[in-house]
């Protein structure tokens, strides 16, 4: 799928050369006036090639040392990004420094932050952690539009622009701007010369396939180098004298590299986009400039390297230093230019008004009860991406961006979240495995169906179906009390069958198959994006039958019902391999004959685990505690261990009991990734140490008892989701090697 996604990427942007550079003869304009009024007007032409586009700051970079003016700009895709930034009086030494600052890989996903995202959704990404959700309508399945929707990509462009965000007319910026973008549904250019900066922008590099549209005035528009890479006949328009075109465009590959189906797929598309870019370098007169960067095969999709092209953009551009010159100004002059590209600043101003726009169901308070900027506050882009941030981390909408306005009471911002367009309902997938090579395998196949948005206060009905070792359905309808949605309930019914092995010296003598199902009223309380707090009643029963080994062990029946009190806390940065955060989870199950169990027994269960890093190293501590108070041992009151990270050197639920205890440290460390470019993938090395055992009487719990183990680790942050590759030894000599796929770990 990666695969896939940048080939999607490096076809949109793939940008051919063009023949050799024309010549260029200024004797016409060289006697010309050297005062500003007389000055030829100069016109800047910038192409796409995705990270090769930042060369653009290295021609800036030069025509500012020769004190160049520009009066005009039109650029496409990355030309536009480094054009409108230009155009809103950022000078080059700023857009080297943002560019080399940027974390890209992170700019171009969808993947909000997780501290943003509601607790809800964090249950989501943690248990179903393949990155893909397809939308249900009906009886249709939908799939969104891009790969990425562009929502962190909005809000960078937001911020980077909202010094013009006033300006609504192209040419009011301290320099005349285009973007040029294509119309997907008309198969024609579209010069984007007024409204939105930030959304023209956007649109002008919205990659088919990789990046969802932009819908202005409209019209539904894509990366404009489908159409016109480097536009200019454009530029012709805006009454320009002089042309600078710099063409950055991806070279076509050479016979012997052309091996795969990719590779010739992406020199057809190059062919047809290099075909206009011709025709318009053909325009250019004599008196133009054409600046062609020296930058091999450097890749569009190379974002982690991007500074890199910047130093052949400034060389480029100073082998045609000769005919540049001409054009210089002297330096009051070049003084007075760059004053008056300066924009004022608006660092006191503030917020006159707060409000939400949106087309669903949802309350606007809902939606306002997220927000921390209010009215009166100094208007500071960090703090309203933020809040962006946090309407986008309820996964509703496929992008929420803001916008400063204006009306009778001053300045004030507008955030508009759009609904996901394959919604209203989503399914999510995940997969995992665990193999210990020694005939103990587990696999489970799971999908998740939320429908969202229900009524005004956010209702969701969600349903799980897991089929493998361990199928289950579980079906909940969450009803938050307030617009807030601290106070919810949620009525439960769940059904799942597992596998409990019973072993004699270390010896699996049998196996369990355990049924059970109970169907639970629960109220609870979120605590805001971190945690929740339930509380319920259930009702249920089950049946645990001898599956393999020993016939003569007993067949099991019972019945359940009682009370529950659950805690849950996740406030980790990331659900596969954390950097920083905790994981904690407590539950404390009352099991009563009034509520129509067979027996009268409280078991407390509690995971928590402490993540913390230091540059590429990590380290986890872990700790589990279960117990059982008052009970007859039944085996659906047992808890297991053994398997990988729950005493290593041990079968998968090798050993289980009333009570059972687990610490653990963890440590790992990131020593690459799988492709270097944007869509990375990393690797980490690591090794745990853990000690733990389960007793039959808690009475019998000590130290001394503990089994050690421990394990070494080769982790990988996949689309699947974490895959571990690992070894586990115990303290007898003992050993398992495990593959792990799928759900992290606990």
């Amino acid at each position: 799928m990666i695969k896939i996604i940048r080939c999607l990427v490096c076809v949109g942007l793939l940008l051919a050369c063009a023949p050799a550079l024309l010549p260029n003869v200024h004797a016409q304009l060289a006697d010309a006036a050297s005062d500003g009024s007389s000055r030829p007007r100069i016109g800047l032409v910038l192409g796409g090639g995705g990270a090769r586009g930042a060369a653009h700051i290295g021609v800036l970079k030069e025509l500012e040392r020769l004190q160049i003016p520009i009066d005009a700009i039109a650029g496409t895709s990355m030309g536009a990004i480094v054009g409108g930034l230009y155009a809103t009086g950022v000078d080059a030494w700023e857009l080297e420094q943002l560019v080399g600052s940027l974390d890209w890989a992170a700019a171009l996903t969808d993947t909000p932050d997780r501290e943003d995202l509601s607790f809800r959704r964090k249950q989501d990404d943690r248990e179903f952690p393949i990155n893909f959700e397809l939308g249900i309508r009906g009886s249709k399945l939908l799939l969104p539009k891009g790969v990425i929707q562009g929502q962190k990509l909005d809000l960078l462009l937001r911020e980077l622009t909202l010094r013009a965000s006033n300006i609504s007319d192209f040419n009011d910026l301290p320099t005349p701007f285009r973007a040029i973008a294509s119309d997907i549904v008309a198969g024609e250019a579209v010069v984007l010369g007024s409204g939105d900066l930030a959304h023209a922008i956007r649109a002008s590099m919205s990659v088919p396939g990789a990046f969802a549209p932009v819908r202005i005035d409209g019209r539904l528009l894509v990366d404009g180098g489908l159409i016109g890479n480097l536009p200019i006949d454009v530029m012709k328009t805006m009454g320009v004298d002089i042309i600078i075109a710099v063409d950055v465009e991806f070279p076509l590959y050479k016979s012997e590299e052309l091996s795969s189906v990719v590779t010739i797929s992406e020199q057809m598309l190059t062919i047809l986009i290099r075909k206009e870019t011709l025709r318009q370098i053909d325009t250019l007169a004599e008196s133009d400039v054409l600046i062609r960067p020296e930058l091999g095969v450097f890749a569009s999709t190379n974002f982690a390297e991007i500074v890199q092209t910047i130093e052949p953009g400034q060389k480029a551009a100073l082998e045609q230093a000769e005919s540049l010159r001409a054009y210089s100004l002297g330096d009051v002059e070049w003084q007075a230019y760059r004053e008056q590209r300066k924009l004022p600043s608006s660092n006191e101003q503030r917020l006159a008004f707060v409000r939400v726009v949106h087309d669903d169901k949802l309350a606007p308070e809902v939606l306002e009860s997220r927000l921390s900027v209010e009215a009166g506050d100094v208007i500071r882009p960090d703090v309203l991406a933020l809040n962006a941030n946090r309407l986008y981390g309820l996964q509703l909408y496929e992008h929420v961006e803001y916008r400063l306005v204006n009306d009778d009471s001053g300045t004030g911002v507008e955030y508009r979240a759009t609904p996901k367009s394959w919604g209203p309902n989503f399914l999510q997938f995940g997969v995992s495995l665990e193999d210990d090579f020694d005939g103990s395998t587990a696999f489970n196949l799971a999908t998740r169906m939320t429908r969202a948005g229900l009524n005004k206060l956010g209702a969701e009905w969600r349903t799980d179906l897991q089929l493998g070792t361990d199928p289950a359905v579980l079906t909940e309808f969450y009803q938050p009390l307030s617009f807030d949605s601290r106070w919810f309930v949620a009525p439960r019914l769940e059904i799942r069958q597992s596998n409990l092995d019973a072993f004699s010296m270390s010896s699996a003598v049998a196996r369990y198959r355990v049924s059970e199902g109970d169907l639970s009223l629960d109220i609870g309380r979120e605590l805001g994006t971190v945690g929740e707090f339930r509380i319920g009643a259930y009702r249920g029963g089950g049946a645990a039958r001898v599956k393999l080994g020993d016939s003569a062990l007993p067949d099991i029946e019972f019945e359940t019902g009682g009370m529950f009190a659950r805690l849950r806390i996740d406030s980790v940065d990331n659900s596969r391999f954390p950097r920083s955060g905790t994981l904690a989870d407590v539950r404390w199950n009352v099991s009563r004959p009034g509520f129509g169990a067979d027996n009268k027994f409280d078991t407390i269960e509690s995971e928590f685990a402490q993540t913390w890093s230091r540059g590429k190293n990590s380290l986890q501590v872990g700790l589990s505690y279960a117990t059982t108070l008052n009970s007859d041992t039944t085996v659906q009151d047992f808890f297991p261990l053994g398997g990988f990270l729950r005493l290593s050197g041990l079968e998968r639920g090798e050993i289980s009991g009333p009570h059972a205890a687990l610490a653990r440290l963890v440590y790992y460390r990131q020593v690459g990734d799988t492709t270097g470019g944007l869509f990375e993938t990393p690797i980490y090395l690591g090794m745990s140490a853990e000690a733990g055992n389960v007793w039959g009487r808690r009475s019998e719990i000590d130290f001394d008892t503990m089994q050690l183990s421990g394990s070494i680790f080769a982790g990988l942050d996949s689309y699947l989701g974490p895959v571990y590759l690992a070894a586990g030894f115990a303290e007898d000599g003992q050993s398992n090697f495990y593959l792990f796929i799928g759900s992290p770990p606990r």
